[in-house]
C-alpha cells in the first residue's frame, strides 16, 4: 500500500535531482505533480490542497532556491510534512489511572472490528496486561463466536450474555473485569453496512454506560477516502480517541492513512498489516514518511529482527561463522526465521537504498519453501558437508523435494555464496540483524 505513491514522488525527485538551482517556477511545476500523485492516491483532496500549501510556503524560501542541493531541501521538507500530516509522533494508548481501563471499539461492519479486538488483547497480553473481551455485538451471525474463537486461540477470557441488551452486556462485562481483577477491558460492539442513527445511538449509550478510555475507530485502508468521511461521522458522535487502520497489506492505494488524522484530528494508533492475530504493529508516522520516500525502515526492521532472533541465536551463529561451521541446517534456520518477521519483499523494502537500487527486484515465496524442501531432503551428512554432493546424491535430492537437479544446484551455490558473504561479517556484534541468504531476488 502506498507503494504506487512512492513510485511517483520517486521519479518526481530523480527529475529534480537534475537541475542545479531552483526557481519558483520550477516550485510550482514539481508541487503540481505531487498533488496529482497524492490525488491518484485517494488522498482527500482539502488535504492535499493543504499540504501542498505548506510545502509551498517552506519551499519558495532563500535556503531552498539557492541551495546547491535543492532536490534534496525539498524531499526533506515533504518529509517533515508527511510526518506532520500523518500525526507527528506516535500515538501511544492511554491507560486509567483506576482500572480497569476500557477501550471501546467501534466502526462500519466488515472493517475488522472483531479481529482487531483480539489482536489489541494480543499485543497487550504481551506486554504483560491482561484483557477480557467484551461481546456486545449481537447483531451479525456468529459475532460473538468469532470472538470467542479468538479469545481461546490467545488463551484470554470472553464475556458474552448472548443476544441481549449490547449496553447492559458491555456495562456487565466492565463490572465483572472489575470483579476478577482483569486490568483491561476491550468491547467489540456492532457495525452496520452503513452509518445509521440507531448504530449511533446504541454506541453513545454505551459510551455513556462504560465510560470508556478510549474510543478506538477501526477504518478498513482498502476503502480510501470512504474510510476518511466515516471517520468524520463517528468523530462527531463519540468523540474518537484513536484508530486502527486494518489490511495496510493489502494493494490498495493508502490515502486514508494519509488523509484521516489531518480530518479528524484522532491520531492513527496501530495498523493491521495481516490477518494472523499478531499481524498488528504501532503506527510511526515518521517511518511511513521514510518508506514512501524510499528510505527504508531500519527501526521496524530491527523490532520485527529482534521478535524472533535472540541475542543467543546472534552469538551462536557469529560463532559458527568465526570457526567456519555454518552448515545448510543453520543456512536453513535462519532462513526460517527472516520468513517469521513477514513476506521478504516487505523487509528488502526496509533496508535503505535496497528497493530503489532493485525496483523490479520480487522475491517468490515459492522460492523459499523449494529451498526448504531441497535441504529437508538431505541426509544429515550432507547438510553438515555439502562437499560430497555428487551428481548420484543430487539427483536423489531432486526426487524427494519435487524439483529438478538444477534446483539443487542452484541452492547448493546460493548456500555457498551466503557463507563467503556472512564471514566478513563473523566478528558481528551481539543482535546484528540476521541477512537475507543470497540468491532469493528475481
Amino acid at each position: 500500500m502506498l507503494e504506487a505513491l512512492g513510485e511517483r514522488l520517486g521519479a518526481i525527485f530523480d527529475r529534480l535531482a537534475n537541475r542545479g538551482r531552483l526557481n519558483e517556477s520550477d516550485v510550482a511545476d514539481v508541487l503540481r505533480e505531487v498533488r496529482v500523485a497524492l490525488l491518484e492516491a485517494d488522498v482527500a483532496l482539502p488535504v492535499a490542497k493543504d499540504f501542498v500549501n505548506r510545502i509551498r510556503e517552506r519551499a519558495v524560501g532563500t535556503d531552498v532556491l539557492t541551495s546547491l542541493t535543492p532536490a534534496q531541501s525539498v524531499i526533506k521538507i515533504v518529509y517533515d510534512e508527511l510526518v506532520t500530516l500523518m500525526g507527528g509522533a506516535a500515538a501511544r494508548l492511554t491507560f486509567a489511572d483506576a482500572p480497569p481501563t476500557v477501550y471501546l471499539m467501534v466502526g462500519l461492519q466488515g472493517s475488522g472490528k472483531t479481529t482487531h479486538a483480539a489482536k489489541l488483547a494480543l499485543r497487550l497480553k504481551e506486554q504483560g496486561r491482561r484483557s477480557l473481551l467484551v461481546a456486545a455485538d449481537v447483531y451479525r451471525p456468529a459475532a460473538i463466536d468469532q470472538l470467542k474463537t479468538l479469545g481461546k486461540q490467545i488463551d484470554l477470557p470472553v464475556f458474552d450474555e448472548g443476544q441481549g441488551d449490547p449496553v447492559a452486556i458491555a456495562r456487565d462485562g466492565v463490572a465483572e473485569a472489575r470483579r476478577l481483577g482483569i486490568p483491561t477491558v476491550i468491547v467489540d460492539t456492532a457495525g452496520r453496512l452503513h452509518i445509521d442513527e440507531r448504530l449511533m445511538d446504541e454506541l453513545e449509550r454505551i459510551k455513556a454506560a462504560v465510560k470508556p478510555t478510549e474510543i478506538l475507530f477501526v477504518a478498513d485502508a482498502m476503502t480510501g477516502q470512504e474510510a476518511v468521511n466515516v471517520a468524520k461521522a463517528f468523530n462527531e458522535r463519540l468523540g474518537i480517541t484513536g484508530v486502527i487502520l486494518s489490511k495496510m497489506d493489502g494493494d490498495a492505494r493508502g490515502g486514508a492513512a494519509l488523509s484521516i488524522h489531518h480530518l479528524t484530528g484522532a491520531p492513527i494508533k496501530f495498523v493491521g498489516v495481516g490477518e494472523k492475530v499478531s499481524a498488528l504493529e504501532a503506527f510511526h508516522p515518521d517511518r511511513l514518511a521514510q518508506r514512501i520516500l524510499g528510505m527504508g525502515d531500519v527501526l521496524t526492521l530491527i523490532e520485527k529482527t529482534q521478535s524472533v532472533y535472540s541475542e543467543r541465536q546472534a552469538e551462536d551463529l557469529a560463532k559458527k561463522l568465526r570457526t567456519s561451521q555454518f552448515t545448510l541446517d543453520d543456512f536453513l534456520e535462519q532462513l526460517r526465521q527472516v520468513r517469521k518477521m513477514g513476506s521478504m519483499n516487505d523487509i528488502v523494502k526496509m533496508i535503505p537504498g535496497l528497493s530503489k537500487a532493485l525496483p523490479k527486484m520480487e522475491i517468490d515465496e515459492r522460492d523459499v519453501s523449494r529451498i526448504e524442501a531441497i535441504i529437508c531432503s538431505m541426509t544429515r551428512r550432507e547438510r553438515e558437508r555439502p562437499d560430497v554432493l555428487n551428481g548420484s546424491r543430487r539427483k536423489r535430492i531432486a526426487v524427494g523435494s519435487g524439483t529438478q537437479v538444477a534446483d539443487v544446484n542452484r541452492v547448493v551455490k546460493q548456500f555457498e555464496a551466503s557463507r563467503q558473504m556472512m564471514k566478513q561479517f563473523g566478528n558481528m556484534k551481539k543482535g546484528r540483524i540476521p541477512r537475507l541468504p543470497m540468491g532469493l531476488g528475481r
